[in-house]
């Protein structure tokens, strides 16, 4: 229903009016949409020049290394989707709703990852745990649980320091879109500060709740550098991003191929889970 009052509210426009404005604002839509295109067709239309079968596609898309990378970027980017959650909307309902002294330079601070460029981060993480108290740190968890750094563990801290930032910012913005004064009158109404929180603003939120997770959960997928830096490339860390990266090396440019259109089925389908969830939004 509320999708339904918004799109009657602010109606598409039918069609833009030929003026400079539009035809120029239209031209640059169409050029940037071909040129998105033609990257795609570009990949596909190489195999074809390659005389490339769909059943060497296959043998090579199943092949046991390019499976396990593949399936060790599904199973870290669900870990790291499960984190980015757990941290991501109650930060972002921090940032929305209360004031503290240092508030400006928090949010500042939060959205660091955003602009900072992802191999930067790995260099980050290799001189804090190249320090004492980060060998300390290591040596306790592989104390406590058998693991080092170069493993699951090291692949999902890339991935959840790289893409966090952009799920807390979405949360945000979602959260400063429900009216605060609904909750003040649940509470009036008996709701603790807690149900207020979980029965009134992450309901009407949650459509933008979802969409940043499933837009970090894409980010977190196609983390290269800091994965390459700080956890390495062999085979028992390799992911998709880091499997496209050695087999382009050795000119094996079919596989990364084959892999990028694997990565970019999977970024259609969160990007389609996330307009789909837009408020005021349809497909037309």
């Amino acid at each position: 229903m509320a999708r339904d009052r918004t799109e009657h509210e602010h109606p598409p426009v039918a069609g833009p009016r030929a003026n400079l404005l539009s035809v120029l604002s239209v031209g640059l839509l169409g050029l940037f949409v071909l040129f998105i295109l033609s990257l795609i067709v570009a990949d596909v239309a190489y195999l074809g020049r390659r005389d490339y079968p769909p059943s060497e596609f296959w043998r090579n898309l199943t092949a046991p290394e390019v499976l396990a990378a593949i399936r060790l970027s599904v199973i870290s980017s669900l870990i790291t989707l499960g984190l980015v959650i757990l941290f991501s909307v109650p930060i972002g309902y921090a940032l929305s709703r209360f004031a503290f002294r240092g508030h400006t330079l928090v949010n500042t601070i939060v959205d660091v990852p955003i602009v900072l460029p992802p191999i930067i981060t790995g260099i980050s993480l290799l001189v804090l745990f190249g320090s004492s108290v980060g060998r300390a740190i290591e040596d306790g968890l592989y104390s406590a649980t058998g693991w080092r750094l170069a493993s699951l563990i090291g692949i999902v801290m890339c991935q959840f320091l790289v893409s966090v930032s952009y799920s807390i910012r979405a949360c945000k913005a979602s959260f400063d879109s429900v009216d605060r004064q609904l909750e003040d009158v649940a509470m009036t109404l008996g709701c603790s500060p807690w149900g207020a929180f979980w029965r009134v603003a992450v309901p009407l939120a949650r459509n933008g709740l979802v969409a940043g997770s499933v837009m970090a959960w894409a980010r977190a997928v196609g983390v290269f550098g800091p994965i390459m830096v700080f956890v390495g490339t062999m085979t028992h860390v390799r992911v998709m991003p880091t499997a496209i990266w050695l087999e382009l090396s050795t000119g094996r440019i079919e596989v990364s191929i084959a892999i990028s259109l694997v990565m970019l089925l999977m970024a259609a389908g969160a990007l389609a889970v996330v307009h789909w969830l837009a408020p005021g939004r349809k497909w037309t």
